[in-house]
């Protein structure tokens, strides 16, 4: 609690802190100038008091020499040099380390003096003051604080003569007060004039900003970006100036890169639409000439109808490889799916039921609501979703393994869920599984069979054609499909 209540706020934003900064220089600044005007004018009257106490001398301190006697008995001096004395002139008198006599000239009668009342502290201050025919200030308890000079009297006593320094500080708490007025008063208006310069003269350096802003909110990993306009230069012999230069420039040859790895895209796209769409053919026919052979009715010696079933094996999976690369062409190209009321929970029974078929050596549970869960999209490509991800598990966990297909339906996207308790993803390749032709085969199960290592990146690409998203979270005996797809019907 200590700890955050001594941090003090710190400006964040650029202008903040110019502002901020020009308002403390400007503090400082006030600050030093008024101690310095106080300590030099406060300096300036001490030394016109002791001017003041030089020119006064002895008189008054002289005239309390000797208690007893009046005025009149004196030689006539004591009268008029007590009438140039100033109102509170204060007089002492010292024998042998004791105060004999003290007075202090009265208010509107200078021709008499007041005696004054020392307590113990007072007499000490003034005993402890050196004879040195200098100034000095003491703090008089009924007097308050006084200028006073100590001579030698001409009985060999200590004549003591001073004025107060109320004067003093009244005119010093003054200008105090004034110059927290005046410096206040500017403090609040630079502060203000500052804070709209700093603000008008960072202008330019706020449209380049937006202007960051801007592209830091596009896409940028794929497809055609189109870039916003550039930031308006200003000055390029400023800061501001060279800093919107270069990112201008910056951003040209971003443009450039991105419009070239752009067209580099497209032609790999339609050369894999192309070559897929011209290889299908082929392998058709190499399929169809492979049965053809293998019904021939004469005698086959067993290694041609042994060859001969391989290739048709082989060009039905180069079939399927064909299709798949086919299809992840026409995604990435943006080709629209349909776009129809599909019941998801009936995709996941016919699945299963499938999967059961396909592999019944694993086990395979279901997690259902009770109310069927309905998604917009393609059905077709749906299945093919499931089907890949279930294939997935068939082909990569050992037999035995218990597979559990969930479905969730929350208020704005329907949740798929496959999980399978099998060895999970090799770290290596857990970050590129739906990447086209990743392999795990090896890690996971040995003899798994050979996959094109399409189907998880054609999961990916049709989840994310339907607005949703798949992840993956897996770890020895847990592995979790998880696909997210927006809810409702259009």
């Amino acid at each position: 609690m200590g700890r955050r209540a001594s941090r003090l706020p710190w400006p964040r934003t650029l202008r903040a802190r110019l502002t901020a900064g020009l308002v403390v220089l400007l503090t400082v600044s006030c600050a030093a100038v008024g101690v310095a005007a106080v300590v030099e004018l406060e300096h300036f009257l001490t030394g016109r008091v002791d001017q003041q106490l030089s020119e006064a001398g002895v008189r008054f301190p002289e005239s309390l020499e000797h208690n007893g006697r009046s005025r009149s008995d004196h030689d006539g001096d004591e009268h008029g040099d007590t009438r140039r004395m100033a109102t509170g002139t204060f007089g002492a008198r010292l024998a042998d380390g004791v105060v004999t006599s003290a007075a202090v000239v009265r208010p509107g009668d200078s021709t008499a003096g007041l005696d004054v009342t020392l307590t113990a502290k007072d007499e000490a201050a003034l005993v402890a003051l050196p004879v040195d025919g200098r100034g000095h200030t003491v703090d008089l308890s009924s007097l308050n604080e006084y200028r006073v000079v100590a001579d030698k009297g001409a009985d060999g006593d200590v004549l003591i003569t001073g004025l107060p320094l109320e004067p003093v500080d009244t005119a010093v708490r003054r200008l105090e007060m004034v110059a927290t007025i005046v410096f206040g008063a500017a403090l609040v208006t630079t502060g203000l004039a500052g804070a709209v310069w700093v603000r008008w003269s960072l202008r330019p350096l706020g449209r380049v900003t937006a202007t960051a802003t801007r592209v830091s909110e596009l896409p940028l990993a794929s497809g055609d970006v189109a870039l916003p306009p550039r930031a308006p230069e200003s000055d390029p012999h400023g800061e501001v100036g060279r800093v919107a230069t270069a990112f201008n420039r910056m951003l040209g040859h971003v443009e450039d890169a991105l419009t070239k790895r752009h067209a580099s895209e497209e032609r790999l796209r339609s050369f894999a639409a192309d070559a897929s769409h011209e290889l299908r053919t082929p392998v058709a026919s190499v399929r169809g000439h492979a049965e053809l052979a293998l019904l021939h009715p004469g005698p086959v010696p067993p290694k041609v109808t042994r060859a001969l079933e391989r290739i048709a094996a082989e060009s039905a999976r180069m079939g399927e490889m064909v299709d798949d690369l086919l299809l992840l062409a026409r995604l990435d190209a943006g080709r629209p799916l349909e776009r129809d009321p599909v019941d998801l929970t009936r995709l996941v029974l016919d699945a299963v039921t499938d999967a059961r078929a396909a592999g019944p050596g694993h086990g395979w549970a279901l997690e259902l609501p009770e109310e069927p869960v309905t998604v917009t999209g393609d059905a077709h490509r749906l299945h093919q979703v499931l089907a890949n991800l279930l294939a997935n598990a068939r082909a990569h966990t050992p037999a035995g393994t218990k597979v559990t297909v969930s479905l969730e339906s929350g208020a704005a996207e329907a949740v798929l869920k496959v999980h399978d308790d099998g060895p999970g993803v090799p770290d290596e390749v857990r970050h590129s599984v739906f990447e086209r032709f990743a392999r795990a085969d090896r890690r996971r199960t040995a003899g798994s069979g050979a996959g094109a290592g399409l189907g998880l990146s054609i999961v990916a690409a049709v989840t994310e054609a339907h607005g949703g998203g798949v992840t993956l979270d897996s770890r020895p005996g847990s592995t979790t499909f998880t696909v997210r797809l927006p809810a409702g019907t259009e």
